[in-house]
């Protein structure tokens, strides 16, 4: 037995324990550190942890409403339908021999009579290019081989389940579809750059309370009870909430027919329209029209938010309302405009009649009248001159440069530059030419809704509101979210400045270079704009000139309701924005009055007669239920005395048509009346009947072409004419 030398032995005891103490002390500094510096790393890694036996349950889209409720966006579901061939083999890819034997039998016997149903579903396609594009999938035994190349509506998707083979389960026969929520928007392309794109939330509304509208994903997963396999739902998930909007579809619509009119008259290549009410912000209507190269008009972008340029004389009335504020001039304050051509600093500013030798002598209020650049320039150059940045800090204080935080990605903040000398960027540079020049609307980038949103405040009392164009959230019926309208700021300028330029404003439309926006039923104020703007195919070197035309003003003028801006891009025509966007202007004004107009006439009714409100085509006990509680008495029939046929109640109407209206609807042999109904629901009832729906025009179904009655066989198609 060897002798135990413990000056060998204990030193290598020592250098083990001396490593196994740095290793533990290194373990317990890298917890350490992982508990505090890595902390919320590791947190958010496990909260985006999904258990491998767990699934995701993704909760229904919210809706995007008018209004007015209307629906402007919703969700409903296509599928991509699939077969998997190897549908009979168990976890461990071992064929069930018994079941596969009688599927395989079952798939040649059926493949003829499958491929005739497909094409009978799928015309594009003949059945004989259905069974090659089959059969080679079955060849392959592939486990997800696609049947139809391309999303399906859940109608269609019906049919193709009911077909041979592709009844039977899908464990069993293997075909299956995938979902997928697709984005409808009932009113087609109307104010969609708003509103948000149909396939992800990339701008708009969609966006921006995209958190809103997703809601929360639920989990799910596998349990087994009983030797079978369950589903469970552990989480349920919770579907997203709707967004109302302050958009007025009928407004909306009058302000993108009065502003596409005049873009295909003078063959534009682009147009803003805003249409906001004064006392809150709402924006009711925004239009954004772009010409493409096919010569059609879309929405690309929101100009109207984010398209900053130079934006011309409408700029005026901030600068002579600064001058105003500031107490440097009053309206009869004479400016000697000569023959309307004045040189500054090394210069011409010219008038656009200066050929005609000009206005002479105007006093102020006048020179903004009839929009003269010498005038305008010649008192921000005279009193301002020798501190430029006064009066820049009074374009801020006055709002035409203020930040409006609109949550929609594509808004874009004013540029309106401080005096700077000293910089090498050019654009940024303050050169003595700068300040008569901006002060007529140029060498600054604004944005159409900017500018609004000054005229809005004069027509407001002074009074800033941002632009809102979400006023709601609501969920499951219930508010559960009020966006209230937002001031920015109280005033921006005196009270007697305010109305001072109220008056002139008016002066502008009555008697100035903005006839043409006027209306003979009722007064109207604002302010006309034409600036040449430079790009990169139009510019001031090459010899192609482009003009962004426009009009901003609101109405009535003595009580202000609603503000509005129209913009033009145009390379043809009189560069005049008062000709080309005050014709504009005047068509929505007079659409937007006369809807009240209506609206109002329609309240007009005998105090001794009794009310009846129209009841739209529905469920008849929901309907009975309303009514019983405004006190109307339901015991009548059914009579088809609405607009469109639509099913209305009387006096003397019974439930018994209506009752038999449902049990029909309910059994899905005959067709239903779906006329008065709105689009969504017409399409969800036939549908889930199978009957396969096409729709045209927007609005409520006013007719139908399989009348209400018809037996109802499979595969039928029914057009439906929205109005």
């Amino acid at each position: 037995m060897s002798k135990f030398k413990k000056e060998k032995v204990l030193p290598r005891y020592l250098l083990v324990a001396v490593l196994l103490s740095i290793v533990g002390v290194a373990v317990v500094v890298k917890a350490g550190y992982t508990m505090t510096a890595d902390r919320d790393y590791w947190l958010a890694v496990q909260k985006n942890q999904i258990n491998q036996a767990d699934s995701l349950k993704k909760p229904n889209r919210g809706n995007v409403l008018s209004c007015d409720g209307q629906l402007l966006a919703g969700s409903i579901p296509e599928y991509e339908i699939f077969i998997d061939f190897r549908a009979g083999y168990n976890k461990k890819e071992k064929e069930d021999t018994v079941w596969t034997h009688k599927r395989d039998t079952l798939w040649h016997e059926k493949l003829d009579s499958l491929c005739d149903g497909l094409h009978q579903i799928f015309p594009q396609k003949s059945a004989e290019e259905f069974r090659e594009h089959l059969t080679e999938g079955y060849n392959k035994k592939s486990r997800y081989w696609r049947v139809w190349r391309g999303k399906i509506d859940y109608a269609t998707y019906s049919q193709v389940k009911q077909l041979p083979f592709f009844n039977l389960p899908r464990h069993k026969g293997g075909f299956w579809g995938e979902e997928y929520p697709a984005r409808r928007h009932p009113f087609g392309s109307l104010a969609e750059r708003t509103i948000g794109s149909r396939d992800t939330a990339r701008y708009g509304v969609e966006l921006a309370y995209d958190t809103l509208l997703t809601g929360t994903y639920g989990r799910a997963h596998w349990e087994k009870v009983r030797n079978k396999r369950v589903y469970v739902t552990t989480t349920p998930p919770v579907d997203g909430a709707d967004i109302v909007t302050t958009l007025d579809v009928g407004m909306q619509d009058l302000a993108e027919k009065a502003l596409l009119d005049e873009l295909q008259t003078r063959d534009a290549l682009m147009g803003v329209a805003i249409l906001m009410e004064v006392q809150t912000g709402d924006v009711k209507a925004i239009v954004n029209m772009e010409k493409s190269a096919d010569g059609v008009y879309r929405e690309r972008l929101n100009n109207a938010l984010g398209y900053r340029c130079e934006p011309g004389s409408v700029f005026k009335t901030a600068s002579m309302l600064v001058a105003l504020d500031d107490g440097v001039i009053d309206t009869s304050y004479v400016i000697h405009t000569g023959g309307g051509v004045m040189r500054m600093h090394g210069a011409n500013m010219k008038d656009h009649n200066w050929h005609r030798g000009g206005y002479g002598d105007i006093n102020a209020a006048r020179a903004l009248e009839v929009s003269s650049n010498v005038g305008v320039s010649y008192v921000i150059d005279h009193f301002y001159g020798s501190n430029p940045t006064k009066y820049v800090e009074g374009l801020y204080r006055v709002g035409i440069g203020e930040d409006l935080q609109i949550p929609l990605n594509e808004y874009r903040a004013p540029k309106i530059r401080f005096p700077d000398t000293k910089t090498t960027n050019r654009s940024l540079y303050w050169s003595k030419t700068t300040l008569p020049w901006m002060s007529i609307g140029y060498e600054t980038q604004i944005a159409p809704i900017n500018t609004l949103a000054f005229y809005n405040a004069i027509a407001n009392d002074g009074k800033l509101v941002q632009p809102r164009f979400v006023k709601q959230v609501v969920k499951d019926g219930q508010v559960v979210m009020d966006l209230e309208p937002v001031v920015l700021k109280e005033s921006i300028a005196k009270p007697s400045t305010i109305k001072t330029m109220q008056t002139v404003l008016h002066h502008v439309v009555s008697q100035g270079l903005g006839k043409r926006a006027g209306s003979p039923t009722f007064q109207v104020a604002g302010k006309t704009g034409t600036a040449q703007v430079s790009d990169a195919e139009y510019n001031y070197h090459s010899g192609k000139r482009c003009h962004w035309l426009s009009f901003c003003g609101y109405f009535p003028a003595d009580k202000p309701r609603y503000s509005c801006i129209v913009c033009v891009k145009t390379t043809n025509g009189p560069a005049s924005g008062g000709l080309v966007s005050g014709t504009v202007f005047h068509n929505i004004a007079e659409g937007v009055m006369a809807k009240d107009v209506r609206m109002i006439a329609s309240n007009a009714r005998d105090e001794n007669s009794v009310f009846v409100p129209n009841v739209k085509n529905g469920d008849v006990q929901a309907a009975d239920y309303v009514l019983s509680q405004l006190g109307i008495h339901t015991t009548g029939n059914w009579e088809s005395t609405g607009k469109g046929g639509a099913p209305v109640w009387g006096l003397a109407q019974q439930l018994t048509d209506g009752v038999k209206l449902e049990k029909m609807e309910a059994d899905g042999r005959t067709m239903p009346n779906v006329t008065g109904m709105g689009a969504r629901d017409a399409v969800y009832l036939l549908e889930k009947m199978g009957v396969k729906v096409h729709l045209s025009g927007r609005g409520d179904v006013k007719s139908q072409s399989l009348p209400a009655g018809t037996a109802l066989q499979e595969g039928m198609v029914c057009q439906l004419h929205l109005g």
